[in-house]
């Protein structure tokens, strides 16, 4: 077991310090003479009918653990000596082959290696990362197979499988990261109401694109445009510092404004597209 576990873990690409082979020493003695042998790597056999179980473990350096088992009342030293010096023989023989095979960990780790990843949130954002009843992070350990633990100082620990753990870890930045007014965010569309669509752009973060700035020109019809899971980019003109509701504008990124133009233009002033098409009266979300 701790041959296999040395090599499977170089094999993973962990960076262990150094390997570590075992060996298991039996011991069969006459009870009446005292006459005694000790053998090494014993199978099941020799450990029902002999006298002890004794586990050695280390690298070239030196023991790393011991476990022994005996079914005699005592031990002379000089028997545990003669074990111990065996065992290293034999130890070191079986480290040999295993070098022989791997002599180190692989540079790269494994995909499939199991990880704990670190990151670090605001702590008064915690409750965001948490969800209503636990619903976003909870979503977040069955949407990767992992563990999320939050700590009250915004430490959060993922542990999983490699690639898995990582992308939890991505999706729980991207969702702390503060949203910027001005940025071009593309998401999907989560929910299509009459007067705009909302277009989650993180994971639990959506922003609302009102119909006045689905398009470039006057939109009648909301389905027109955008429908629940289509992508959507649009610029985020607004976020209100109290619900932080955050509002969008397709328009913008249509016509190349800058965030000033588009929420000048979001505020109700009236303009003729570009392309010449109809006007179109901006309006507000009265919600």
């Amino acid at each position: 077991t701790v041959c296999g576990t040395s090599l499977a873990l170089m094999d993973a690409g962990v960076p262990i310090s150094a390997p570590v082979s075992g060996i298991a020493m039996g011991l069969i003695q006459d009870p009446s003479s005292g006459a005694y042998r000790i053998l090494s790597d014993i199978q099941g056999l020799e450990d029902a009918l002999g006298d002890m179980d004794f586990k050695v473990a280390g690298t070239e350096h030196g023991v790393t653990a011991l476990q022994m088992d005996l079914k005699i009342n005592g031990l002379d030293f000089a028997i545990l000596k003669e074990a111990l010096n065996q065992a290293r023989v034999g130890r070191l023989h079986i480290l040999g082959k295993m070098l022989e095979v791997l002599a180190e960990p692989r540079e790269e780790m494994s995909q499939y290696a199991p990880r704990i990843l670190t990151v670090h949130i605001n702590p008064e954002k915690i409750g965001q990362l948490i969800g209503p009843g636990g619903k976003t992070v909870r979503a977040l350990q069955e949407q990767y197979g992992v563990r999320v633990d939050i700590q009250e100082d915004g430490t959060v620990f993922v542990s999983g499988e490699g690639v898995a753990a990582e992308q939890a870890r991505n999706d729980i930045a991207a969702m702390m990261e503060e949203i910027e007014v001005g940025r071009i965010y593309t998401g999907t569309v989560v929910r299509v109401e009459p007067y705009g669509v909302f277009v989650q752009i993180k994971p639990g973060v959506d922003g609302m694109v009102h119909i006045s700035q689905l398009a470039d020109y006057r939109v009648d019809k909301v389905e027109d445009i955008a429908n629940v899971g289509d992508e959507l980019t649009a610029m985020v003109i607004d976020v209100d510092s109290g619900s932080g509701k955050i509002r969008m504008s397709r328009q913008a990124v249509l016509e190349g404004w800058s965030v000033e133009e588009a929420q000048s233009k979001d505020k109700g002033g009236n303009r003729r597209s570009s392309g010449g098409g109809r006007d179109r009266g901006g309006r507000r979300d009265r919600r």
